[in-house]
């Protein structure tokens, strides 16, 4: 080891004090340095002092705060701001299902980073091999690139507001998110990032400059297809699930948690930071849905959206106070949060699949250039092409939000079955129930991003047909959990010796999850590709190719009327 580097991870399933040198700075021995304050690396975290442990929760604190806020980054906003002003508050039951989502997905990668100490891309390359690990790298890598594209379009919508022309707005902003992590600390750039979120928290005064009704909104709840099935309403509805639950995150929030050096003895103040960002997630993107159901609902806007523009100038005349310019800087803020998050999550990604590559932003960039370089040269990229596309670009941001959502189950599987790896995550590995969850989101998200393709071929479905269609997923889904649920493996008597009671079980698990760590992940061996697995992963594969050829189809016809 070189005197410059930061360190290795300390592994460990087996012996302590095993390092693992595909960690990206492998600072997991170190002290952790927050945004909010720093833990030691010799505290244990066990302490009765809610002082202390208030201390501690608050240097934890960023991770799950800061990958929430990218999740209204310019295509989030524009999704939102659509819903109501043309479906009104009818689909806030879309919305709302889908947090509880966020958090089941979002704290499975919170024990993989945690306990492995190593990236998403990492694993899924070290546990499935180079085959389908280089399919999952592909799928973010192009979606990424999109997803920035759409931010800068986002940055340039918002400055726009405010009289920036593009030529200024766009490269000002790649700058100023090269600057926020050039400093080479992990604490100055989660500082940045996490004051970002809480600029986010000024659009919520939108809810109520508009005097929204309590009745309308709580008739939101219940699941219902405003104007009845078609192409347009199943698209936003995908674009929902795109923009709220999105690939990128899964990827990003285990490298943060690594790098910040997040180990199994804070999870649980790691799971407060996630429900405190899908907290403040939901907030914002409640009142950018407020603002346009009740501010534009009795306006010749309503039904019309165009763009976050628009948006924002038709709020200025029909409400005022100002509530145009909120939505803009709700705008400007996310872009600049997603833009960041997302180039950053590239450049892991990327670390992930080159291990001898520096990874982390603890490193400075002369010691890292390839990791800092690859995050410039995307935005700059990205930013290039925004500015010679123009505002033509505007068509595709939800045709990007509902590529996320496509692609989605792909994610969410390899995710599951790292959550079940016995030899990565120990005793940390999924509970029965927390399968039973996680399976009916795989479920649940595959049948709804079956919806646009059905609508393609077949435009005159009606909406009886739809629910039929929906009504067999479930069935079949419900069958095929019961199947699932009757093959389980039975817990052994190792796991329930006799004399045992449910208080002692709980002290031993948490016995046996304090000294687990992840071996060497070149130790472990590979699990085997059962035929059953393989035929699965493969349909998979080949139902969101043929998904993804169908959105391009609809962009085409779209775009050619």
């Amino acid at each position: 080891m070189t005197t410059d580097d930061p360190g290795r991870l300390p592994a460990s399933g087996a012996p302590a004090g095993t390092l693992d040198s595909s960690a990206p700075d492998g600072g997991q021995n170190r002290d952790i340095i927050g945004a909010l304050g720093s833990i030691p690396s010799a505290e244990t975290g066990r302490t009765p002092s809610r002082r202390k442990r208030l201390r501690m929760l608050l240097a934890v604190l960023g991770p799950g705060l800061i990958v929430m806020g990218g999740g209204n980054d310019a295509g989030g906003v524009q999704v939102y701001l659509q819903m109501g002003q043309n479906y009104g508050m009818g689909l806030l039951w879309v919305l709302v299902l889908l947090f509880p989502i966020l958090y089941v997905n979002q704290e499975m990668v919170i024990r993989l980073g945690a306990v492995s100490g190593v990236g998403h891309a990492r694993l899924i390359f070290a546990r499935f091999g180079r085959f389908w690990g280089t399919f999952s790298v592909i799928d973010l890598l192009i979606i990424n690139a999109a997803t920035v594209m759409a931010d800068f379009l986002g940055l340039s919508l918002a400055l726009g507001y405010f009289g920036v022309p593009d030529y200024i707005a766009v490269p000002a902003s790649v700058v100023l998110l090269s600057l926020a992590i050039a400093g080479g600390t992990f604490r100055i750039w989660e500082r940045f990032m996490v004051f970002l979120v809480v600029v986010n928290l000024a659009a919520l005064p939108m809810a109520f400059l508009v005097n929204p009704s309590a009745a309308t909104t709580a008739a939101g709840f219940v699941p219902n297809l405003p104007g009845g099935v078609n192409s347009t309403l199943l698209l936003i509805i995908i674009a929902i699930v795109g923009t709220t639950v999105e690939p990128w995150q899964l990827f990003f929030q285990q490298s943060s948690i690594v790098d910040k050096r997040i180990t199994p003895r804070w999870i649980r103040y790691a799971r407060i930071d996630l429900g405190a960002g899908i907290l403040i997630e939901l907030a914002a993107a409640l009142a950018l849905l407020v603002a346009t159901a009740f501010g534009l609902g009795h306006t010749d806007a309503f039904g019309n959206f165009d763009t976050i523009g628009s948006t924002a100038h038709a709020l200025d005349r029909y409400v005022g106070h100002g509530i145009g310019a909120l939505v803009a800087l709700a705008t400007l803020d996310g872009s600049l949060i997603g833009a960041n998050l997302v180039g950053l999550t590239t450049s892991y990604t990327l670390g992930d699949v080159f291990p001898s590559m520096r990874h982390s932003l603890h490193w400075k960039p002369r010691q890292a250039p390839l990791f800092y370089g690859s995050y410039a040269v995307l935005l700059a990229g990205c930013a290039a092409l925004v500015l010679t596309a123009g505002d033509a670009m505007g068509t595709f941001i939800d045709y990007i939000e509902a590529l996320n959502g496509v692609l989605l189950p792909s994610a969410v599987v390899f995710l599951l079955l790292l959550a079940n790896d016995k030899a990565v995550l120990g005793p940390w590995v999924n509970t029965a129930r927390q399968n039973a969850v996680a399976g009916l989101i795989v479920w649940a998200v595959t049948t709804f991003s079956l919806a646009p393709v059905v609508t393609t071929f077949y435009p005159d479905i009606t909406t009886h047909q739809i629910l039929l269609g929906i009504a067999g997923c479930s069935i079949l889904g419900v069958l095929t959990a019961a199947v699932l649920w009757w093959r389980r493996p039975r817990p052994s008597a190792e796991h329930r010796p006799a004399g045992v009671d449910r208080r002692q079980r709980r002290e031993q698990l948490a016995e046996r999850r304090a000294a687990w760590r992840t071996p060497p992940l070149d130790t472990l061996k590979r699990p085997e590709m059962s035929p059953g697995r393989r035929v699965g992963l493969l349909t998979l594969r080949g139902y969101l190719v043929f998904s993804v050829a169908v959105l391009v189809i609809r962009l085409v016809q779209l775009v050619s009327g």
